[in-house]
């Protein structure tokens, strides 16, 4: 007797019933067609690629965090996300690109860390980036909210928040300081502030050796509140003279005036100066974006604009801005809330069963025409009582069923079932397609 093998699936990958799947798809698909609505362009990189190629920029917890493997003389690595793919691709086909490039990405990747709940090891990522060659113009970073703005419109949220900054502001008030050095400590207790306190802030700011005066300058630029146009007038007088600073002032003042051309209802937009972003990656625009109903999954959607893409695959500047939303996790977070917005819950429309075996041939035929008019459709053909057959069609959320006997093949008039409501009526197949339609 052959030893059994326990099916199981290895902590950190994520695999749903079909069920779910069918709404999983659906989110990402939504996510698709907003980014084709903007005139991203599809890219689709390997997931496997030299080692060599992949860590060229990578170091630190990420290369700690990658899967990497020997094939016959060959190091390979397994792809740990959509931007350093992208470089490789721009650097190795810009000739043969135009630009600005616009390119989405929808695809797995891998992170070798710790499985917890709701963080995994392979991932969809939903990535979209515009990028220049020499320069790129800031307004499209005041795009980029407006595709965030429709996609997540597109995925069935009305209370979410994108918030915006700009890390040279950042950088400028801690070079003014003089605590360029201390930046990323900073922002990591800055980042706390919700949870801890200003008073708590102060004190941990204190234990960096922070003067008074420079930890009141930091409370009170991070405090900075009222509208944008407010936000906007207090930074201006912020009495800062650092050009960095100054600079990111005038592209954050640029970006909300083309966010408003773009049509984002103000409500859905605001400056956040707390918001840094990967802090050695990120050198301008930075944005985040929260479900309100939902504040404590975090950002779900997040990015900004980097100075040079591909600048370990070639001496050519291209600047670029661009943002992800990590779908896996945010699907497994919405689900577990009960949460997630979809407009169907099953691939078929109609599900076609018949009462006999001579009633096999009318289902067959009738499961043809619904076809030939894009309705999805699935045939229950097992010999089997009506009762498993209607337990089939509400295991896999199919919303109607057509029953076929003798009296139906007779007349032409087949029993339609609403499995939601239960209702059954005799229709003929013109009356199915203007219902199931």
């Amino acid at each position: 007797m052959k030893t059994k093998v326990e099916p199981r699936t290895l902590p950190g990958f994520m695999e749903l019933n079909p069920n779910d799947q069918v709404k999983f798809n659906q989110m990402k698909e939504t996510i698709q067609r907003s980014y084709e609505r903007f005139g991203f362009l599809p890219l689709d990189t390997p997931v496997i690629e030299s080692s060599e190629v992949l860590l060229a920029k990578a170091g630190g917890e990420t290369e700690k965090q990658i899967y990497r493997f020997k094939k016959g003389d060959s190091d390979l690595s397994l792809r740990f996300d959509l931007t350093v793919p992208l470089a490789k691709f721009v650097a190795a086909n810009y000739n043969n690109l135009a630009f600005p490039f616009k390119r989405y990405q929808i695809g797995k990747v891998y992170r070798g860390e710790k499985a917890q709940k709701g963080r995994y090891r392979e991932f969809y990522q939903c990535d979209i980036d515009i990028i220049g060659d020499g320069t790129l113009s800031i307004i499209n970073d005041a795009q980029i909210p407006s595709i965030i703005y429709n996609t997540f419109k597109d995925l069935g949220f009305d209370n979410f928040t994108i918030c915006i900054n700009n890390r040279k502001i950042l950088n400028g008030l801690f070079k003014s300081l003089n605590l360029s050095d201390l930046s990323t400590d900073i922002l990591r207790i800055i980042d706390k502030i919700e949870k801890i306190g200003l008073d708590a802030v102060r004190g941990e700011l204190d234990t960096l050796g922070l003067t008074p005066d420079a930890i009141e300058t930091i409370i009170s630029f991070v405090s900075i509140d009222g509208t944008l146009d407010e936000k906007l007038s207090e930074l201006n007088d912020f009495n800062i003279t650092d050009e960095l600073f100054v600079e990111g002032v005038k592209e954050l003042s640029e970006v909300i005036k083309y966010i408003r051309f773009l049509g984002v209802p103000e409500g859905f937009f605001t400056i956040d100066l707390k918001i840094a972003r990967g802090l050695d990656y990120y050198t301008g625009t930075v944005y985040e974006t929260f479900l309100d109903d939902y504040r404590k999954l975090g950002s779900v959607c997040s990015g900004g604009r980097f100075d040079s893409l591909a600048e370990y695959y070639t001496d050519k500047k291209l600047p670029g801005v661009g943002i992800s939303i990590g779908l896996t996790r945010l699907f497994y977070q919405l689900s577990q809330m009960n949460a997630v917005k979809t407009s169907r819950n099953s691939v078929s429309d109609i599900l076609i069963v018949p009462m006999n075996d001579e009633d096999i041939e009318e289902c067959l035929k009738i499961a043809s025409k619904l076809r030939e008019e894009k309705i999805n459709t699935d045939l229950f053909l097992e010999n089997a009582k009506l009762k498993k057959k209607m337990k089939y069609a509400d295991k896999w959320n199919i919303p109607y069923v057509v029953i076929v006997g003798e009296e139906e093949r007779k007349t032409n008039l087949y029993s339609l079932k609403t499995m939601e409501t239960g209702n059954q009526i005799k229709v003929s197949l013109d009356e199915i397609l203007g219902i199931v339609k």
